[in-house]
């Protein structure tokens, strides 16, 4: 196998684990072992060690001795350091964008939203098609943090959007935000590209306060029910 082959395994193998957990087929806790994964995705082992060795880095699973691995448990207050960590970062990389992004760097952000677009329109949109609109959703943050000119920035925000796509992802689907979603990135985008930056960077702010405040709600709305789950009922 050649090195570039073997470079684009290690990526897909990645790729597919990540989505996995991100989607919920992998539940918070859930215990995760190579020989589980290199059956269910028809991979060799090495690749599998080396995507769980990243996502451990990443902050998705937690190694265990002598035991594999377990998906990380993500609670309230872990989802609300991650906004607002995300919020104060995505709203310096915005305002960087807004100066640095070069005429191609705007329309690489074009396309995107885009792309986008036409998943939406789909007749039948199936659950592969709402998972691509969701990668190139989180991708266009990324983009923006490329283009703020300040590597350093774009490897931590990179990091925090990795620990946000699970709740990003549960509010998409469990409040079905797609449209707010697309919206909200195509005013984004635009504002960018009229290098409005106290538009654009009201524009993510408001986005990710939002989506930070979804989240929560659902989780605090989960945890009541389990809680009213576990107790006896009185008759």
């Amino acid at each position: 196998m050649t090195q570039t082959r073997r470079g684009h395994l290690r990526q897909s193998t990645y790729d597919s684990v990540k989505t996995l957990i991100i989607t919920g087929q992998l539940a918070p806790g859930a215990r995760v072992t190579e020989a589980e994964l290199t059956e269910r995705l028809g991979v060799s082992r090495t690749p599998v060690r080396e995507a769980l060795n990243r996502l451990e880095r990443d902050g998705l699973v937690v190694g265990r001795e002598k035991n594999g691995f377990a998906v990380s448990a993500f609670d309230i207050d872990t989802a609300r350091e991650a906004f607002e960590l995300r919020e104060v970062l995505e709203a310096h990389s915005t305002a960087q964008a807004c100066e640095n992004a070069t005429v191609r760097d705007q329309k690489k952000l074009l396309a995107m939203i885009a792309e986008c677009e036409q998943l939406a329109a789909r007749p039948e949109r199936s659950a592969r098609h709402k998972l691509q609109e969701f990668q190139i959703g989180i991708d266009i943050h990324r983009a923006i943090a490329g283009m703020s000119g300040n590597a350093m920035l774009a490897k931590v925000l990179d990091d925090v959007l990795d620990r946000c796509q699970i709740y990003v992802w549960m509010d998409l689907t469990l409040l079905n935000d797609w449209e707010t979603a697309r919206d909200e990135h195509r005013e984004l985008i635009n504002a960018i590209c009229a290098r409005d930056a106290a538009q654009a960077v009201a524009i993510i702010r408001k986005h990710v306060s939002e989506t930070r405040r979804n989240v929560i709600e659902l989780m605090r709305a989960r945890a009541d029910l389990r809680e009213l789950v576990s107790k006896p009922m009185v008759l």
